[in-house]
């Protein structure tokens, strides 16, 4: 019975394991527990339509050491372990959807591409300004929306459908629609311009006209001039004032000043 018990040790033996051994008590672990939080207080708008109090700032202190290092880490831990009725919006959590755009210490931007500062300010946080607020942090979009609806963001073509044929692109003419085709519609432009700010319900903002001049410039749509009259408006397009605010806070780095100025173009040479 021994040496069967021998037998079985030794291709256990010949694989080189070794017994697991316990780390060694560390005196630091207690230094550690004890070392001072690395705290960092967001004062966040808050608001609740169904009370009846006016809107207000509430202060939360976070812990950086425990927690992610983007601004909408901060928020989700705050909801998740301080106060659960704070309210925002998110999904991607990678600044594709949009979601999350608010104003975070002056700006618009993403709060999941806005990385905390590292320092002892209190970091503000508001939802994007002059729109109506649903709740705390949420904008409504619905006017944002309806606008972009009112361009028909979709090709025209005059051509016969057919399921077995693609409307193809030269790479050139693909290449033309290169920094616009990638906003996300998060309205953080149009919101930091003073022009949508005072005329929201005329002035399509920069968001909406870049994306106007995106389907104009689309060599596989038919109705580009139809979409250039249809923007020949005093409000629509020439409340535009060059005011860059638009280009300076796009999280994506899009350039909607420069889309609307080439709309501009494209319509004096109409006229």
């Amino acid at each position: 019975m021994l040496a069967a018990v021998r037998s079985i040790q030794k291709p256990v033996a010949s694989t080189g394991l070794r017994a697991l051994s316990v780390p060694a008590y560390n005196p630091d672990l207690k230094s550690q527990a004890n070392k001072p939080k690395n705290i960092k207080y967001f004062k966040i708008y808050r608001w609740d339509p169904e009370s009846k109090e006016k809107p207000y700032q509430c202060t939360y202190p976070v812990d950086l050491d425990d927690c992610g290092p983007m601004v909408l880490d901060a928020l989700i831990k705050i909801k998740n372990e301080q106060d659960p009725t704070l309210t925002f919006r998110r999904s991607c959590r990678e600044g594709i959807c949009g979601s999350c755009a608010m104003n975070i210490d002056g700006g618009n931007t993403l709060a999941c591409l806005s990385p905390i500062k590292k320092n002892k300010d209190v970091s503000s946080i508001h939802p994007l300004p002059h729109m109506f607020v649903v709740r705390d942090l949420v904008p409504d979009m619905n006017n944002f929306y309806d606008q972009y609806t009112s361009i028909k963001p979709w090709l025209h073509s005059d051509k016969p459908s057919d399921v077995n044929h693609e409307h193809l692109q030269s790479i050139e003419d693909r290449k033309k629609l290169d920094g616009m085709y990638e906003c996300i519609l998060c309205a953080c432009c149009s919101t930091s311009c003073p022009s949508y700010w005072w005329n929201p319900d005329k002035y399509l903002g920069p968001a909406v006209l870049m994306q106007a001049f995106r389907w104009i410039e689309d060599s596989r749509d038919d109705k580009t001039e139809e979409r250039l009259r249809a923007l020949d408006d005093s409000f629509k397009l020439y409340k535009c004032h060059t005011i860059m605010n638009c280009t300076r806070t796009c999280p994506k780095g899009l350039n909607p000043a420069q889309a609307i100025g080439k709309i501009k173009s494209r319509l004096a040479s109409l006229h």
